[in-house]
C-alpha cells in the first residue's frame, strides 16, 4: 500500500532532507585523493550526531554502516575501507537520515581530481536524467512516464540503466511502497497523486546494464568492469508540483 503524506507531514520530513543535503554539500569538499570512505563514513557518524539524526542504515538488515560507498565499477552499497581514493575515481556516497522519525535519503557521485572525459560525461547525464525525472514527477502522470525520461536520456547518450535496483518510497522507513526500476514506457505504471513521497535515483553504466553481488551480500558491481554513477533525491508530490526535499 503506497502511504500518502499530509503537507504537514511532508514539511515534518525537510528536516531528514535538509540534513542529508547538508552532508553531501560537507563531503563535497574533503573528496579528493587521499582520503578513504572510512574516513568519509567516521564523518557522516559524527555529522549525523550533531545535526540530531540517526544513521538509518547502521544494522539495517545487518549492514554495519551509515553511509555507502561506491567506488568505479560499483554500482551501490559498497562498504567503507581504508583504501586510499585516487586521482580519477568516482566515488558515490548514499547516507539515509532518521530525524523526527521521518526518512531522507540522498546519493551523490564526486570526481576524485580530474576525471577521464567519459567518467565526466557519465556523471553530467547521469545528473540530468535524474532532474528529467523531477521535470516529469507530476500529479496525474505515470511511473513509466517519469522513468521514460530517464531511460531514453540515458541510453541516448550511449548509456545503460540498471535495472535491477529499484526506487521507493520513503516516510517513516526507508523502503516504503512502491517499488519501480529507472526504465519505463508512457502511460504505464502506478499515477502519481498528492501526498506521495519517493526517490528517483538513476543508476547510470558506461557499459552493459548487468550487476553482480560481492561475497559480502551487498556490494553491487557492473558485471564488465564498467563505471557506474548514480545521483539520487527524495521528492514530494504536490499539487503545485514536485518538491525535492534532499535538495543541495
Amino acid at each position: 500500500m503506497i502511504i500518502l503524506k499530509s503537507s504537514s507531514e511532508i514539511e515534518d520530513m525537510r528536516k531528514a532532507g535538509s540534513i542529508v543535503a547538508a552532508f553531501h554539500q560537507a563531503i563535497a569538499d574533503m573528496i579528493r585523493p587521499g582520503v578513504t570512505t572510512l574516513d568519509i563514513e567516521s564523518f557522516a557518524v559524527r555529522f549525523l550526531k550533531e545535526n540530531g539524526a540517526r544513521a538509518y542504515t547502521m544494522g539495517y538488515n545487518g549492514y554495519p554502516f551509515a553511509t555507502c560507498a561506491s567506488v568505479n565499477d560499483v554500482i551501490a552499497h559498497g562498504f567503507p575501507n581504508r583504501k586510499p581514493l585516487k586521482e580519477g575515481d568516482i566515488v558515490t556516497i548514499d547516507i539515509v537520515a532518521e530525524a523526527d522519525g521521518w526518512i531522507g535519503d540522498s546519493a551523490w557521485s564526486y570526481a576524485v581530481g580530474e576525471v577521464s572525459d567519459e567518467a565526466r560525461k557519465l556523471m553530467q547525464v547521469t545528473k540530468e536524467c535524474l532532474y528529467l525525472g523531477i521535470e516529469k514527477a507530476v500529479v496525474g502522470n505515470r511511473i513509466g512516464d517519469v522513468m521514460h525520461a530517464v531511460q531514453t536520456h540515458a541510453e541516448r547518450n550511449g548509456f545503460s540503466v540498471v535495472r535491477d535496483l529499484l526506487g521507493h518510497g520513503v516516510g517513516r522507513e526507508m523502503h516504503e511502497e512502491p517499488n519501480y526500476p529507472h526504465v519505463g514506457k508512457p502511460g504505464k505504471g502506478f499515477r502519481l497523486k498528492e501526498g506521495m513521497v519517493f526517490t528517483i535515483e538513476p543508476m547510470l553504466n558506461a557499459g552493459a546494464p548487468y550487476m553482480t553481488i560481492d561475497a559480502d551480500g551487498w556490494t553491487a558491481r557492473t558485471a564488465d568492469g564498467s563505471l557506474s554513477v548514480q545521483y539520487e533525491h527524495t521528492i514530494a508530490i504536490t499539487a503545485d508540483g514536485p518538491i525535492i526535499l534532499t535538495a543541495q
